[in-house]
């Protein structure tokens, strides 16, 4: 009579994972994480829009700190599901990193059932920390929060504002400032920030909800002009524009945009990678580029991006359940 072993394999790790593990069983300190192949970076939105454009020069800067190319695939859709549930799957060994921005990749699971959760993902760095804010044409007669306040209080769901949609930063943070003042707007939602620019400056809309990266450009040559930045501080290239807080209403808002790999990427491969996004993000040359691209900077190590990230998930669930934003 045959017998048959049967022999149970585990799935084979990368390489450079395996050096790593055995110098460790060794007593040895490791080696720091070297990717052994090129690094896709999956990005949830359209090629062309302002997380794409950050997003590959961020990986033109990665690249030649990893010697190894760093891929952008675009996966746009459902307002970034589609990407980021591609990411959520992905092998956490370190070769698939993603984009993410907030607030929806917090939001999207709170207020729909998603093909992906918060805690599916490792977080590794945030690089952008771009603040909401209201903007008015040059000739409104709003020249302060307190003014925009009193009027929509004359008017309660008379004033139009413009955001980019439906649960987006923009969005909750009017619907902030509306709680925090006792007012009412009309919501019209609009497809990105470009056509809120353009309804502000045909008259469609009298106010519009935008980070101030996004307004900035046409703040300088005169089109629009702020009444006040969501920031916790002034960011250093609208340091003329006062706070929300510092105008009096408690009103903190903005898009995060950082790094992400897949749960249960070894610690040691967020570390590098944390630690490479960084050393990008002090080099003159990329600070130069995010400057020219009106990207206002912020780092976030693992353990601090992943903090910000579940506050976010605790402070927009319990909005979720108080408020309901759906329209």
């Amino acid at each position: 009579m045959t017998t048959r072993r049967l022999v149970l394999t585990a799935p084979l790790a990368a390489p450079a994972l395996l050096v790593a593990a055995r110098a460790s069983a060794q007593g040895a300190p490791a080696p720091a994480w070297q990717p052994d192949r090129a690094i896709t970076m999956i990005v949830a939105f359209a090629a062309g829009g302002g997380t794409d454009v950050a997003a590959r020069t961020l990986a033109r800067f990665m690249e030649r700190e990893l010697g190894q190319s760093v891929v952008i695939q675009n996966r746009a859709g459902a307002g970034g599901e589609i990407g980021w549930a591609e990411l959520a799957r992905a092998r956490p060994d370190g070769l698939t990193i993603g984009f993410i921005n907030t607030p929806n990749i917090v939001t999207i699971p709170i207020e729909r059932q998603a093909r992906y959760k918060l805690e599916d993902f490792s977080p590794i760095a945030n690089v952008v920390d771009d603040p909401g804010g209201f903007w008015v044409l040059p000739d409104s007669p709003w020249r302060r929060l307190q003014d925009l306040a009193a009027a929509a209080r004359a008017a309660p769901g008379q004033i139009a504002y413009g955001t980019t949609g439906v649960g987006s930063d923009d969005h909750l943070a009017t619907l902030a400032f509306e709680r925090a003042t006792g007012t009412r707007f009309l919501h019209v939602p609009f497809n990105g920030s470009a056509q809120v620019k353009n309804a502000l400056l045909g008259r469609q809309i009298q106010l519009a909800a935008m980070n101030m990266g996004e307004g900035v450009g046409d703040f300088r040559q005169g089109q629009i002009r702020p009444l006040g930045q969501m920031a916790t501080a002034r960011w250093a290239n609208t340091s003329e524009v006062p706070t929300f807080r510092e105008e009096g209403f408690d009103v903190v808002d903005g898009s995060l945009r950082g790094i992400a790999a897949p749960a249960g990427t070894p610690q040691p491969v967020l570390q590098r990678l944390a630690s490479v996004v960084k050393s990008v993000m002090e080099h003159p040359e990329f600070v130069t580029l995010a400057n020219q691209q009106q990207l206002p900077l912020r780092f976030l190590d693992p353990d601090q991006h992943r903090a910000v990230l579940t506050g976010m998930n605790e402070t927009y669930s319990r909005m979720w359940r108080e408020h309901p934003w759906r329209e």
